[in-house]
C-alpha cells in the first residue's frame, strides 16, 4: 500500500480513478442511448425462452440491469484502486 500524501500517489489514483469513470460513463452512454437508437433493427431479433424482440426487452430491462450491474463493478473498482493507493475508507 502506497502513502496518500505522495504526489506521484496522487497523480496515479487520479488518473487510475479517471480512466474508471470515462470507461464507465462509455458504457452507461452505449446502454443508456445508442441501444436505444437500434431498437427498431434489434426488435427483429427474439429472446428465444421470452419471446420478447431484442429492442423492447433492452429498452424496458437490459438497460436498468446493465446500470445495476455496473454501480456494483464500479464500487468495487474503485475500492481496489483506492486500498491500492492508500485511500480505503478503513484506512484512515
Amino acid at each position: 500500500m502506497a502513502q496518500p500524501d505522495n504526489q506521484a500517489n496522487q497523480e496515479e489514483h487520479w488518473r487510475k480513478t479517471s480512466k474508471l469513470m470515462w470507461t464507465h460513463l462509455g458504457v452507461w452512454f452505449f446502454f443508456g442511448y445508442v441501444v436505444h437508437m437500434f431498437v427498431v433493427p434489434l426488435n427483429k431479433i427474439v429472446i428465444p425462452v421470452l419471446g420478447f424482440p431484442l429492442g423492447f426487452y433492452m429498452a424496458a430491462q437490459g438497460s436498468l440491469i446493465a446500470f445495476v450491474v455496473m454501480l456494483f463493478m464500479f464500487a468495487r473498482q474503485q475500492d481496489k484502486i483506492d486500498r491500492d493507493h492508500g485511500y480505503a475508507e478503513d484506512d484512515q
